[in-house]
Order: structure tokens, then C-alpha cells, then sequence
């Protein structure tokens, strides 16, 4: 029976027991290791107890707002118009820049990967043929001429190593890179919102410039209309060709609103066609036929400003940032101190091929190493501050877009505000407009007053009614940039 112990190629007893014992020391210093560096802690914020914006909604009578808990989820629903519904649905799917930032994912689930990948042994395998032959004068022939042999060598292993995490820099590599992802989770989350935001407003422009466009085409028949009834009163005499010079002139300037609005409907148009990741007059035909602006929900929950650090997906990804520049801080102190290594090699060995699995040609390494960066010129106190520098950037880059969310939500809700008592102003201005025209034609074709003050009417008739129509755009524009400051809509695909 062979003899294990002295047999070639293989650890000996005493050598497994010193193996062992190294693997358990290595074991207890990796139960006991800690991962140096600060520990992330969530920031807390001081907002305030209520939205002071909110006050100056409930004093109106068109829209009112809440501190119910917000039900974001498809806050474009709540327009009742299944064409917007339609298109937000389909630019969820097909928008480039969401397609990006789910890229965007992918690479930092990746990264992940890559960062935790030293925490495990890793093993290569190698193999290896080489012909080699020596130089007989350098060995030294004392005269004689010889030819050194040539010589064969066969070879093939396996390789591993193990850094040892024990002060936990590649632990604080997986945590950074671990809140990397989730940054970008809630980027993808932010760019929906504004893609979202940016499909409603468009398609409230385009509705708003089709009946813009509706209104003047209305007002240019009625003001041609008023010409006709002139230019005949002219013919019998009864009024002079100034009457009919102003009548036609009011004509032409209304006829002239219509293709800049005509442009600007379009220019919608291709803007709804891009946000759906479509050439832009691919929507042409499907938006051509002009629809009402719908009416505003009849309420608003807005929450409290403190449901805001929870929903705003750019604020969760500041955090998220906030965290990842923390544990890099780990990173670099955890560069102070010794690495660890474990390192074995085991393989076959032979000058003839089929010499390659007897005891003889086996060979095998095992054994722990050590290193320390006792000097670097600097290097690694100075990637310290650098860190530390960059994480107290992300800070302020958090306290920053937890302000600038704050400051979005309040002027949305003053903007809604103060467009709805824009949009009730001109409401009544339109209604007596409307009956200033009727009576100034009445009077006008009895002979009992000028042209002037009919011209005078029907101008201000279309102007408020445009006005009213651009305001109420404005307020479904406005009722949007509320939503997407309140961080709505990215639940429906989280």
C-alpha cells in the first residue's frame, strides 16, 4: 500500500493541517471583519406641515385641491379623454429616453455584478506546450564542442485566487454600485413623469390651438357676414366706404390669426409624434380631427409637502446617489489597509505528453500573501478628501431637489389658482361680449348707430373668446405641471 504522506505531487498530512488552519484563521478574521468607513444614513429633511399654494386653490370655484392621500397612478384619467390615454400609454412603451434610462438599468445591474465578482475565488484554468532548447556555452563546455538538447515541455492547471474582504473595501464596492442601481431605477422613474407631463401638454396645445382656430374661423364668418350687410348699405347709400374699408379690414385681420395657429397645431403634432418614439407626422391623421378641451377635476389631492420626499423619483435618486458616494468613501479608506491573499496552484507537468498524470508530473502551491501600500506619495489620503468631497456634493445635490421639488408644487398650485380666476374673468367677459355684438347689430342695421361700435364689439368678442380659449389650455397645462411636480404616473410601470 503506498504511503500518502511521502507520496509526489501531493499536500502531505502535516501540510493539510497547516492548510486548514489557515482557511479557519481566514475564516474567523472574515466573521469578525468590518467594512470600513461611514455608514449611510437616509438625510432628514424639515418641509413643511402644509402646501401654502393650496390656499389660494380653495378660494376658487372651478377646481378644488385636497390633503387626501395623492392617487397619482393615472392622473390622466382623471381628463376623461381616451385619446390622451391612449397616446400616454403608447409613449410609455416606444419613448427613446425611456428606452435609454432602461439601458441605463441594465448597465448598472452589470456593474453590480462586476463589483461583487472579487468576493468570491476565482479560478483559471492553463495549459501549455513549449519546445526549448538551451545554449551549451553558457552552461559553461570547458572546450569541447556540444549541442545542447531540445527539450519538451507539457503542462496544464488550474489557478486560484481569493482576496480577503476583511476591512470590507469590496463590500463598500457592491453597496455603492448596489445604490448606483437604484439611481437608476429612479431616473427611468423621472423620466417618465416628464415624458408623461410632456405628452399631456402637448396634446392640451394642440386641442387649445385647434379651437383657437375653430373660434377665428367662426368669427371670420360672422365678421364677413357684417362686410356683406355694409358693402350693400354702402351700395344704397346709407353709410360711407370707410364703413366698408373697416369691415374688411377686421376680415383680414382675423383671417390672418389662422395659419400661425394653423402651425402651431401642427408644430404639437410633431412634437406628440417624437415623445412616441415615431417620425414626427406619424400622428397626423389620427389628431387632425379637433376635439374640446376637456374640463378640469372637479378636486386635486395634493397631499402634504411630507408625501413628496417618498413619490418624487429625483429625490429618491439624489438619495440613492447620496448613498452610492457614501460607501466610496469606504472604498477609498479601506485602500489604507493590507490586502489579504489566498493563492494555490495545482497541475501536471511532463517532458512527454504521455507522461501527464503520473505521480511524478503533479505539482501543487498553496499559501496566504500579504500587502500593504506602505508608501504612494499621497495617493490614497488624497482620494479620501476626494470622495469625502464628492459624497458632501451629493448631499447638496439632495437638500437642492428636495427645495427645488417644494418650489415646483407650490408655484403649480398658484398657477392653477390664479389661471382659474383668469379663466371665470373671462367667462363673463365673453357672455357680455357675446350679447354686445348681438345688440350693436341690432342698432347698426336700424340706423340708430355707427359701424364703428359694431367693429368694436365683434373685435372684442374675438379677442376674449381666443383669450378664454388660451386660458383654458393654460389651466389643463397647469393642472399637468401640478401632477408632475407631485412626482405622479411612474407607479403604472414601475
Amino acid at each position: 500500500m503506498a504511503n500518502t504522506r511521502n507520496s509526489p505531487g501531493l499536500p502531505a498530512g502535516a501540510d493539510l493541517l497547516w492548510i486548514q488552519l489557515i482557511l479557519s484563521s481566514i475564516l474567523l478574521l472574515l466573521a469578525a471583519g468590518c467594512a470600513v468607513g461611514p455608514n449611510f444614513q437616509a438625510p432628514k429633511k424639515e418641509v413643511p406641515p402644509a402646501w401654502d399654494g393650496q390656499t389660494f386653490v380653495n378660494h376658487t370655484q372651478v377646481s378644488q385641491t385636497s390633503t387626501k392621500p395623492v392617487t397619482l397612478v393615472e392622473w390622466w384619467t382623471a381628463f376623461n379623454d381616451p385619446v390622451l390615454v391612449s397616446l400616454v400609454e403608447m409613449a410609455t412603451k416606444a419613448n427613446l429616453d425611456v428606452r435609454q434610462a432602461e439601458a441605463r438599468i441594465r448597465q448598472a445591474r452589470a456593474a453590480r455584478g462586476v463589483a461583487g465578482a472579487p468576493l468570491w475565488p476565482q479560478l483559471e484554468a492553463s495549459a501549455l506546450y513549449q519546445k526549448s532548447q538551451g545554449s551549451s556555452e553558457a552552461a559553461g563546455g570547458g572546450g569541447i564542442a556540444t549541442v545542447a538538447p531540445v527539450r519538451d515541455l507539457f503542462q496544464v492547471g488550474l489557478d486560484a485566487s481569493w482576496e480577503l474582504d476583511i476591512f470590507g473595501g469590496t463590500r463598500r464596492s457592491v453597496e455603492a454600485a448596489t445604490a448606483d442601481l437604484k439611481a437608476a431605477v429612479e431616473d427611468r422613474r423621472d423620466v417618465l413623469v416628464t415624458l408623461m407631463g410632456e405628452v399631456g401638454t402637448n396634446y392640451f396645445n394642440l386641442r387649445g390651438f385647434q379651437q383657437q382656430i375653430a373660434i377665428a374661423q367662426k368669427n371670420l364668418e360672422a365678421q364677413k357676414k357684417t362686410a356683406q350687410i355694409t358693402r350693400r348699405r354702402f351700395e344704397a347709400g346709407f353709410v360711407s366706404r370707410l364703413d366698408v374699408a373697416n369691415a374688411e379690414a377686421q376680415v383680414a385681420t382675423t383671417e390672418a390669426q389662422i395659419p400661425r395657429l394653423e402651425a402651431s397645431a401642427r408644430s404639437a403634432i410633431y412634437n406628440l409624434g417624437v415623445l412616441l418614439g415615431r417620425e414626427p407626422a406619424a400622428l397626423e391623421a389620427a389628431l387632425r380631427r379637433p376635439l374640446a378641451l376637456p374640463p378640469p377635476p372637479p378636486e386635486v389631492p395634493v397631499g402634504l409637502p411630507s408625501d413628496l420626499l417618498r413619490r418624487r423619483p429625483d429625490i429618491r435618486r439624489a438619495e440613492a446617489q447620496l448613498h452610492a458616494a457614501t460607501a466610496r468613501i469606504g472604498v477609498a479608506v479601506a485602500e489604507l489597509f493590507p490586502k489579504f491573499n489566498l493563492t494555490g496552484t495545482i497541475g501536471l507537468s511532463a517532458s512527454d505528453f504521455s507522461r501527464l498524470g503520473t505521480p511524478g508530473s503533479k505539482f501543487w502551491s498553496f499559501g496566504p500573501s500579504i500587502t500593504w501600500p506602505v508608501f504612494a506619495g499621497g495617493r490614497l489620503r488624497a482620494n479620501i478628501q476626494l470622495q469625502t468631497a464628492l459624497q458632501e456634493q451629493a448631499y447638496l445635490a439632495y437638500e437642492k431637489a428636495v427645495l427645488n421639488a417644494l418650489k415646483e408644487v407650490e408655484s403649480a398650485l398658484v398657477a392653477y389658482a390664479k389661471e382659474q380666476e383668469h379663466w371665470k374673468s373671462l367667462s363673463e367677459a365673453v357672455a357680455q361680449n357675446r350679447q354686445a355684438v348681438d345688440l350693436a347689430m341690432k342698432l347698426y342695421v336700424a340706423g340708430k348707430t355707427d359701424f364703428l361700435n359694431v367693429l368694436n364689439a365683434q373685435r372684442s368678442l374675438y379677442l376674449t373668446e381666443d383669450a378664454l380659449t388660451q386660458s383654458t389650455r393654460t389651466l389643463a397645462t397647469n393642472l399637468v405641471a401640478l401632477y408632475k411636480a407631485l412626482g405622479g404616473g411612474w407607479e403604472k410601470n414601475p
